[in-house]
Formats: structure tokens, sequence, C-alpha cells
């Protein structure tokens, strides 16, 4: 396992010492990530700049999935686990709950967008911790995307257990409630080798007082095979603050199947913190190219975070959780 990655153990708001800790503090640009999602577009659309060539690894599409080419993904080797339905987590277990693990960044705006953001809360051997996930948009209107180690630990590991998916998360208030996990879509090879270009997991949600997730908040795209060098907006919630932070720049490729973005004071609690490009004003969505994670589970220096590329063995793990009802 390259690092400890930025899941944290326990709530946002308090931070632990184990390594690979990212970002403790940050800079305070709020003036400009107060405008962050509207700067990423010009009209209605972003200027998501000239993308690089993507990876020779075809291509895949779905109804809510932006992708540049036909579709080639199989279920392949996505692996389904059920989730039991986790028990409610009082406010006081949130605020417990602590990480495990160029552009500028500064907290972020309290709006419909970053709605579709938020905390992770689960449990394992080490206790209660968090990570950030999204909702992207699906058929079945349940799916939330982060990052595989949020999820399961990998070679050796296992699942964590008591999941939901608190949305707007800020300062131990749940604008939306939790929303239950009650399914997990990783892909094998991560199970059996951590392979962080695997870092990626799907989760399908159940329903809070009837409605899907999706119904609520709305969703955005899932971008696959979209190439390197994208203008975007990162959004996730830090080891050391009881509210998001965002920062807004453009990724560059850190091997075939990797991306990078310099993003200072993303700190524990921030892996799977969405990637959005192609932001459009009209709709208020974009589409989510990355999550916080792979190489290094997300890094382990204070200003660089990384992703795996998103290409078909993405796809197919999405594709599985919508057969799984997501």
């Amino acid at each position: 396992m390259r690092g400890q990655g930025r899941e944290q153990d326990g709530r946002p708001g308090q931070d632990v010492g184990t390594t690979a800790r990212k970002r403790l503090t940050g800079a305070a640009a709020v003036a400009l990530v107060a405008g962050l999602m509207a700067a990423c577009g010009s009209g209605s659309t972003a200027a998501s700049g000239t993308p690089s060539a993507a990876p020779p690894s075809g291509s895949g599409s779905a109804a809510t999935v932006q992708t540049s080419g036909a579709a080639s993904a199989s279920a392949g080797n996505a692996v389904v686990r059920s989730v039991a339905s986790p028990s409610p987590w009082a406010q006081q277990r949130l605020s417990r709950a602590v990480s495990d693990h160029g552009g500028q960044t500064g907290t972020a705006p309290s709006n419909q967008v970053t709605a579709r953001v938020g905390a992770i809360f689960a449990h394992n051997g080490k206790g209660d911790h968090f990570c950030t996930g999204s909702v992207v948009e699906s058929q079945g209107q349940s799916i939330v995307v982060t990052a595989a180690h949020c999820v399961h630990g990998g070679k050796g590991g296992g699942y964590n257990t008591d999941i939901v998916f608190v949305p707007g998360y800020r300062n131990g208030v749940e604008p939306q409630g939790e929303w239950p996990v009650r399914s997990i879509v990783v892909d094998q090879r991560w199970i059996d080798s951590t392979d962080p270009d695997l870092d990626v997991a799907f989760l399908v949600v159940g329903t809070v007082d009837g409605k899907t997730i999706q119904s609520v908040l709305g969703g955005n795209k899932l971008g696959v095979n979209l190439g390197f060098g994208r203008t975007v907006a990162l959004t996730g919630y830090p080891s050391n603050a009881g509210e998001p932070i965002a920062c807004f720049n453009t990724t560059t490729q850190q091997s075939e199947h990797q991306m990078k973005i310099a993003c200072p004071s993303f700190p524990g609690g921030t892996s799977g913190s969405p990637w959005l490009t192609a932001f459009d004003r009209a709709t208020r969505t974009g589409t989510v190219i990355g999550v916080i994670g792979g190489y290094q589970q997300g890094g382990d220096t204070a200003d660089i975070s990384y992703s795996p590329y998103f290409d078909d063995d993405v796809l197919a793990l999405y594709n599985q959780a919508v057969a799984d009802g997501g």
C-alpha cells in the first residue's frame, strides 16, 4: 500500500498524527472559492482547456456517462458487497470521527453544487472514520462515487461497516440527513493487490422518506476516457474542519492511469473528493472525471492530489452499481 492516504478515523474537525497526513493548514482564498463553481464555466459550460489524449484503453458510454467514444466495458472484475443497514450516527459520534490518513484552496460555498458532495462515515478496526463522496447520475438515482480505500482496506484488509453518506455536512449539521449505504462496488483487483489504478468505488444508497438521493439533490455525470489536462473543481472534507473546502486548478498526467493536481491544504478526510469539470451554469451540474485516491491513496504531501484515470475499468464498476439498483 502506497501510504496511508487521506481517509480519516473520526469526524471532520479533528486530526490524528498518522503517516501520509495531507495539508493540515490551508490558504484562506474564500473569495476565490465562493465563486468557484461559476468560474468553472464560460457562459453556460466550463472552459476545460484542451485535454491531452486518453490512454489507449478503449472507451465506454451510458445514458448519464460522458465519454470520448463508443462503449466497451463489461462487469469483468466488479465485486458487489451487500451492506447491513447502519445504525444512526449521533451528532457526538459524528464529531468524534477523524481521518485516517498550484491551485488555491478555501471554504466551499454552501449551494446546490456542494450539496451533492458529502462526508462518508464508516467503521473499521481502527474505529469511526470518514472520507468524501459525491452523487453521480444513474438510472436508479442512488449512486455515490468515492475512493475504494474509503470502503475496503485492499490486500489483506476487509470492508468497512456501518456506512452512511451525509450530503452537505457542515459542523455537525446534516441538512439532508443520513443516507444508508446498502451495497459497495469495487474491483476485485483492488481487493487482491491494492492496485492504486483501481482505487475507485461506487456506493448504492438506500432511500430516505421514500425518495432517492438523486431526486432530492440531483447528480453530476460520470466522465470516462476524457483525457488529461482538464480544469476541475475539487470539494472535500478535511480532517481539521467541520465544513468542506474547495480548490480550482488544471489536472496533469502522473502516469498512464493516474492524474494529479496542485491543491494546497487538502488534508486527511478528503479521500474520495470529486474532480468536477465541464460545469454547466444552467443545470448546475458537471462531470466527475476523478476522485482523490490512487497513487499514495491520494498523495502524501501537502500540495499535490492524485486520482486514478477514469477509464473502462471505472465504467465497468459504475455499470455494475447500476445493475445492482443504483
